[in-house]
């Protein structure tokens, strides 16, 4: 499957393991569905059941610090704190190790838009251009082409993993596991069968959808869910501006929190002179508008630049350089914000090959419009010179726009069944619309067969995880891993 040392994959971008470029879809339906039936002799629908745990794997921790080297030194210690809280925040942070895993077991050669990092977390709730609440993932600083099999594992695992974590029966997991998989089983079938136009505009009204699921459990209401679709509605640039910001006479400026937020006024001496600082902002504001439609160039003409902060993000995105602005239209209580993350070599491409784009910000960019239902009508991506004078990819996006995530520190058994069901029509979605539907749905077929090869992979890489997780947290005991 792979050449290995230990348990590291040895690939690059360059020379990568897995090839993901042969692949060629057939002219009709009948020959898709052909080669998705034909698939199975080279990864047999049992074979994605198969993971052995290995125990002691330093080397693998390895990969993080590997990582590590490339982002903000001073933020390192927070992200491995953010790591350790539990095994489940732990695998949010490890999609490179997972990537490194996956490299090793069976694919089909279909490719898609990948997520390269779909766990549960990595899906939210957001407002449509239209103002529609949409239920969709919300992280893409992996994506990239590549097999699909390995986005529906880390969701299947990412299930199992947060079931453990808030103390659901294995029983419960197990059903919630399966549930996702056949879901996404399903949909990918139905999607393989629907007129093109009409499957790429479908889109999951979370509410309605919320309707239907608590009408097969007797009308228990998800409280957890429903509670996240009221949060996400007051969440908007109002609510983040009256959050991060101050009145300054007749400007916004932001507060400060460090590490979580740091006004730019405070990071001067990191970045040479605060006026050298900001020339070079202006100019990432430059370059931004110019990745933008023209129509989204004349909405973000109207509004006025006021203040720009360092905002830590996230788990596994914690030290790479994130910025947030803040900007009014018509007036001061007008506020729009942006925010601009940093994207880096996605975690796949040195298994699968070096993305197309010239920029990782434009891979971001586009590999969400490809797959993401419906995408912020400002998000676009620049570049900009750093603190180490290492000119970086960003993408931009509004920084709150009806975003909403799931509390999936508190989940019960039915917000687990009913998350997982979600996030598994997104994904069916995002890969019908980037890839050959009717070969995968062919390829997974009608029967469970694969959704119990899944379950026990599942099973299987959450033990794996745990046993990272312990040589982790030994490491830092042990002082060999920054944690603070």
């Amino acid at each position: 499957m792979s050449d290995s040392t230990g348990n590291v994959t040895q690939s690059t971008a360059e020379h990568p393991v897995v090839d993901i470029t042969s692949w060629r879809q057939a002219a009709t339906p009948k020959e898709r569905a052909r080669t998705g039936i034909d698939a199975r002799r080279r990864a047999p629908l049992e074979s994605h059941a198969i993971w052995q745990v290995a125990k002691g794997r330093r080397d693998v921790i390895g990969l993080l610090e590997e990582q590590s080297r490339a982002r903000l030194q001073s933020l390192i210690p927070l992200r491995y704190r953010r790591m350790s809280d539990s095994a489940f925040t732990f695998y949010r942070g490890t999609a490179l190790i997972m990537a490194n895993d996956l490299a090793r077991t069976p694919v089909t050669g279909i490719p898609v838009q990948v997520v390269g990092d779909a766990h549960i977390g990595n899906f939210g709730l957001f407002f449509s251009p239209t103002k529609h609440l949409v239920f969709d993932i919300n992280d893409f600083d992996e994506t990239v082409t590549g097999p699909w099999e390995w986005d529906i594992k880390r969701l299947a695992v990412s299930v199992e993993i947060c079931g453990r974590a808030n103390g659901v029966a294995t029983k419960e997991r197990h059903r919630a596991v399966l549930a996702c998989v056949e879901t996404y089983r399903e949909y990918m079938d139905r999607f393989s069968r629907m007129d093109y136009l009409d499957m790429w505009y479908d889109h999951l009204d979370v509410e309605q959808t919320l309707d239907e699921f608590e009408s097969t459990e007797g009308g228990k209401r998800n409280r957890t869910l429903r509670a996240a679709v009221m949060k996400a509605k007051s969440k908007d640039s109002d609510r983040a501006a009256q959050k991060l910001t101050v009145r300054d006479g007749d400007r916004l400026r932001f507060r400060s929190d460090p590490p979580e937020l740091v006004p730019i006024t405070q990071l001067g001496g990191q970045y040479g002179d605060l006026d050298a600082l900001r020339e070079r902002l202006g100019q990432l504001f430059a370059t931004y508008r110019d990745s933008l439609y023209e129509d989204r160039r004349h909405v973000l003409g109207q509004y006025r630049y006021h203040d720009t902060a360092r905002k830590v993000v996230g788990v596994g995105s914690v030290g790479t350089r994130a910025w947030v602005s803040v900007l009014t239209g018509r007036d001061i209580d007008d506020p729009l914000m942006l925010q601009m993350k940093e994207a880096t070599d996605s975690v796949l491409e040195r298994f699968v090959g070096a993305s197309p784009y010239p920029s990782h910000g434009e891979r971001v960019v586009q590999g969400q419009k490809l797959i993401q239902t419906t995408a912020d009508i400002l998000l676009g991506w620049t570049r900009f010179v750093a603190n180490d004078g290492k000119e970086r990819d960003y993408y931009v996006r509004q920084l709150w726009n009806g975003k909403g995530s799931i509390d999936i520190n508190h989940l019960s058994a039915m917000g687990l069944y009913d998350l997982g069901r979600l996030c598994a029509w997104c994904l069916a979605h995002a890969h019908a619309r980037s890839g050959d539907s009717v070969a995968i749905a062919n390829y997974m077929g009608g029967s469970d067969t694969f959704d119990a090869a899944m379950l026990n992979f599942a099973d299987s890489y959450a033990d794996q995880n745990e046993e990272d997780y312990r040589v982790f947290k030994a490491m830092i005991k042990d002082g060999e891993l920054p944690c603070a």
